[in-house]
């Protein structure tokens, strides 16, 4: 019993001191928001956030925060709480279904293909030696 409590008071600190974690505003790239009430307000350079705030970043835009000696970017067109995009600011989404496709089966047939690059530098050839 004292075990399971002792988890809890544990889990619940833990809970608690991620909730009261600040993000600090180093650089703001374009159009980035954060929701206030029922409106969005422009983020700026050296607001401080809570882990709890929800902001948004638009097209083309970045946000790079700093919590403790930890800094971190948040991409164009994301949106969530600080804490959520702090843990996942890689850039990486996770999510979706990946299955095996077994390529050994196919049959591949390879020839030589032509590529803009190669028709271009063979057409300049063949006007280098018209020139003379």
């Amino acid at each position: 019993m004292k075990r399971i409590v002792f988890l809890v008071l544990i889990a619940i600190a833990v809970t608690m001191g991620a909730a009261a974690q600040s993000y600090t505003v180093l650089e703001v790239k374009g159009k980035v928001e954060r929701e206030a009430g029922n409106q969005r307000l422009a983020i700026k350079t050296g607001d401080v956030l809570s882990a709890d705030t929800v902001i948004y970043t638009g097209v083309g835009s970045s946000l790079v925060l700093k919590t403790g000696d930890r800094t971190f970017t948040v991409q164009a067109v994301r949106s969530g709480k600080v804490s959520e995009l702090a843990t996942a600011s890689s850039g990486v989404r996770i999510g979706g279904n990946i299955s095996h496709v077994d390529t050994g089966k196919v049959n591949r047939i390879t020839g030589q293909v032509s590529t803009a690059s190669a028709r271009a530098s063979d057409a300049a050839e063949d006007d280098d030696i018209t020139a003379e």
